[in-house]
């Protein structure tokens, strides 16, 4: 027996750690005022691989199958395009909308450390605001987000508008204008002789790739200097770059928040800002996050075209984050209470675990049938600090024996008594 390749089962201490990660996210998603969805695993093929949605590497990367009416259907690799199509389906949703999401996603392609088959994605979005605090928020909750989560990291940030009007001050055709983006994102992964090798192989004229060249070359790369050095001083893509850099620099995200003219993202539904987290120490180079402004894909959904719909998203990769995060020790908090069940008192433990669970406590039974001395030893050392013993004594006059392990003290009291002094002394009273 064994797993399919890419895909793992968690327990034990690996699930706590990712149980407490995935805490942090939700918890500050709610404090965010996100508000939780859970959309479908299954949807259409001809949703899925629309030339809305992932573009051609990720449907490469799509499982397919058929159901019983020969429909042609797929698992969702991501969480954008699910969310997208609930948008597009609920016309009369209030906007702004914000909604978080944490669920598995399925891609089949290559398995390395951090990129997995089946794996889980937590997705923020905002839809229905156009200006840039939409993506001002969402690298402020993800800088906040790595914060709680101990992790330094870098949001390296660009505009692909702005890389459009770049690409097409120096000749790009704007047919070749995506396909060189994302050859330009390469740079960090291929090097930048392996990105000129790339731009080659495209057959453009010898010109424009001595110019991207040549673009790659400058020291100086800010928006500002760029679009002095290639004037674009009014145009749209660097209004748009200089609106979401004022806030960053107000907000206090300048430190963690980094321009980078080349960066574009694999997707191709993205109109605008684009992020991506990495690791500041540089020790784990793969993505921890990423995200960005995809306003066409819900109007296209609902059949408009020209309706643009403003939204903006935030994908954390557990996978990755948990390949950083995974030596770290996470003990799970013991139950501060056991009920023993000593001889032929099975229905009075049930009874007393229900009434300790219903006040908050936790609580375990042990019903093993073993020595009481073997039990203690056992609630000893999980630090269990409560040990509630029934027997055919303490049954027959509806009582219990309440032992605290911390104060080494030892009393025959009703159920409600031990309740009280449990609550009391945890401060749950």
């Amino acid at each position: 027996m064994q797993n399919v390749k890419g895909t793992y089962d968690f327990f034990g201490p690996e699930q706590a750690a990712r149980q407490q990660v995935q805490d942090v996210l939700r918890n500050l998603f709610e404090l965010y005022r996100f508000e939780a969805m859970e959309s479908t695993i299954l949807h259409e093929l001809d949703v899925l691989a629309s030339k809305y949605a992932g573009g051609e590497e990720i449907v490469k990367e799509m499982y397919r199958l058929s159901d019983q009416g020969k429909r042609q259907l797929g698992l969702r690799y991501d969480l954008t395009i699910p969310f997208a199509k609930v948008i597009a389906m609920n016309p009369g949703l209030e906007l702004p909308y914000k909604r978080y999401e944490i669920g598995k996603v399925f891609r089949d392609g290559p398995v390395k450390r951090g990129r997995l088959r089946e794996f889980l994605q937590c997705d923020a979005d905002i839809v229905g605001i156009a200006g840039p605090e939409a993506e001002a928020e969402l690298m402020q909750l993800a800088v906040e987000a790595f914060r709680r989560l101990e992790i330094p990291v870098t949001i390296k940030w660009n505009n692909r508008r702005f890389l459009g009007e770049l690409l097409e001050s120096i000749g790009v055709p704007a047919g070749e204008a995506l396909s060189v983006m994302l050859t330009l994102d390469k740079i960090a992964k291929i090097g930048k002789e392996g990105v000129k090798d790339e731009l080659l192989a495209k057959g453009l004229e010898p010109a424009v790739t001595g110019a991207i060249a040549a673009l790659m070359e400058r020291e100086e790369i800010s928006a500002d200097s760029l679009a002095t050095a290639y004037g674009l001083l009014s145009s749209e893509g660097v209004s748009e770059v200089r609106a979401l850099q004022r806030l960053i620099d107000g907000a206090g995200l300048a430190a963690s928040c980094v321009f980078d003219p080349f960066l574009s993202r694999g997707l191709s539904f993205y109109t605008g800002t684009v992020y991506e987290i990495f690791d500041a120490s540089g020790t784990f180079t793969s993505s921890l996050g990423a995200g960005g402004r995809y306003d066409a894909i819900i109007g296209q959904f609902t059949g408009r075209q020209d309706a643009a719909c403003p939204t903006v998203g935030l994908s954390f990769g557990m996978e990755s984050i948990m390949a950083l995060v995974a030596r770290r020790q996470v003990a799970r908090p013991p139950a501060p209470a056991v009920v023993i069940a000593i001889g032929d008192t099975l229905p009075e433990v049930l009874r007393t675990a229900a009434a300790l669970r219903a006040s908050g406590i936790r609580t375990s039974l042990d019903t093993s049938g073993r020595k009481l001395k073997k039990a203690l030893a056992s609630a000893a050392s999980q630090r269990i600090r409560f040990v509630l013993l029934i027997g055919a004594s303490e049954a027959a006059i509806g009582a219990l024996r309440l032992k605290d392990m911390v104060e080494q003290t030892e009393t025959v009291i009703t159920m409600e008594e031990a309740i009280w002094q449990i609550e009391s002394k945890l401060g749950l009273a």
